[in-house]
């Protein structure tokens, strides 16, 4: 419900604006003169200013000029029954959208004040859309026909319009915003904001404002009113990436919106309340984090209403050839570029990766070869050196008895599962070409597997 502030020491027409703006939906509030409407601007954002230009102590220009300096988003209505040309351009000079002459008719303030507050609504989705496209993941769309991510559909077709929480989890480059992103446009909040905030990427005492907004002075460098993201994607989406980043102090916060739907921007007073749904994402064990005592147990629990977990590249190997050409037309498009094809050779090359980075490293990859392409076809030479092969640290095993002792059942049994790791991560984790490698039956290899609770891989 969008918040007007009127302005007028006659209070006959504070009275009249009022009536009709409530009978019309909106939030309203009233001001008997300029300098009591200075201290509610102060205090919390409106959407729309209506002031009287002639008032008594303070007047309504200087009720136009504190409302720019801590929002200049809010829209400004200067109303007067002494025009002049002279008053009108100052009026416009500092900011305001319109400039009536008393008396007016009702109908003709009610389609004015509705075209200022669309053209509000547009300023703000405008803001949106630069911010959603500079921070839009580089691929446009989930790509995956393995069983996997078929589930990964499913689940995303039945939570969309529910008003369910969704955390989100899987490693680094494995299109967590995408499938946030996915809920949101195919749910009934699409026509709303989707607002994503890396909470890793924003320093903490920065988080807070970022999130909740800020008052006018709460801190330096607040030089006036700010909207959180959360106000902002207010009947929207808040997507909240690497959730497990955040404080114990934030974490707080952050349970309190999503409890009771309501906050306060730092340093305000008022609680604002909103209606989002929270969509968050993080690459690592919450419940372990939980364990720990660095991530609140009640928050959690609140947020892991729906869990999707994201599988890593390696285990969908299937979806490489699509993911491959996928990029290989993206980036050619982009380019200018005719779309070159991928050698049997190079195709196995990128079957074969254990691709530690995901989609995004092999978005990466593909980038490079168009890049450089100036054939039609892209080789196993072309690709071969842009493969990134990380190695784990050889592990140490003791070479003589220690003074002390040790427990060799330990010992063999971590040298034994550290073998097993290697070989899954060797045969791309599948399941017979790693027993094969260690030289075991499947019945004895797949023993193993459960006896260290080594989970994943293909048969």
């Amino acid at each position: 419900m969008e918040k007007i502030l009127i302005v007028d020491d006659e209070r006959s027409m504070r009275d009249v604006l009022s009536i009709m703006l409530k009978r019309a939906g909106y939030s309203v509030t009233t001001a008997a003169d300029g300098e009591e409407a200075i201290a509610l601007i102060g205090k919390e954002i409106f959407d729309l200013v209506i002031t009287d230009l002639k008032m008594t102590k303070v007047g309504g220009l200087e009720v136009l000029k504190a409302v720019k300096e801590v929002s200049p988003d809010t829209v400004v209505l200067v109303i007067t029954a002494f025009a002049s040309t002279e008053s009108a351009v100052e009026a416009m000079k500092l900011g305001a959208l319109d400039y009536l002459t008393k008396p007016f008719q009702i109908d003709e303030v009610k389609l004015i004040i509705r075209n200022a507050l669309e053209k509000r609504r547009l300023t703000t989705e405008n803001k949106l859309l630069k911010r959603e496209m500079a921070s839009q993941s580089s691929f446009a769309q989930i790509i995956g026909q393995s069983e996997t991510m078929q589930k990964v559909f499913e689940v995303v077709r039945k939570v969309a319009d529910s008003m369910s929480n969704v955390l989100i989890c899987g490693e680094s480059g494995t299109g967590k915003e995408l499938v946030a992103r996915a809920i949101h446009y195919n749910s009934a909040r699409s026509g709303k904001p989707f607002v994503t905030v890396n909470c890793s990427a924003v320093p903490e005492p920065l988080l807070e404002s970022e999130l909740f907004g800020h008052m006018k002075g709460s801190f330096t460098g607040a030089v006036s009113n700010k909207a959180g993201l959360f106000e902002v994607a207010d009947g929207g989406t808040v997507f909240l990436d690497e959730i497990g980043d955040t404080t114990p102090a934030t974490q707080v916060k952050l349970l309190r919106v999503i409890q009771e739907r309501e906050f306060r921007r730092v340093g305000g007073t008022q609680d604002i309340k909103v209606d989002v749904r929270v969509i968050t994402a993080t690459n690592k064990d919450l419940e372990k984090a939980v364990a720990e005592g660095s991530f609140r147990e009640d928050l959690y629990y609140r947020l892991d209403v729906i869990p999707i977990q994201l599988p890593p590249l390696r285990l969908r190997t299937g979806d490489i050839p699509l993911l491959a050409q996928h990029f290989l037309e993206k980036f050619s498009r982009a380019s200018g570029k005719p779309v070159p094809t991928l050698a049997p050779e190079a195709m196995r090359l990128l079957l074969d990766h254990e691709w530690r980075g995901n989609v995004r490293e092999l978005e990466n990859l593909i980038e490079r070869a168009v890049a450089f392409a100036s054939d039609p076809v892209v080789t196993e030479e072309n690709i071969r050196g842009w493969l990134h092969r990380p190695t784990s640290p050889p592990q140490a095993y003791p070479t003589d008895l220690p003074a002390e002792g040790l427990d060799l059942e330990q010992l063999i049994n971590s040298i034994e599962k550290d073998l097993l790791l290697k070989a899954l991560e060797r045969a791309r984790w599948v399941k017979k070409k790693a027993a094969r490698l260690l030289q075991l039956n499947t019945r004895s290899f797949r023993y193993r597997l459960e006896k260290y609770a080594i989970k994943g891989g293909r048969d």
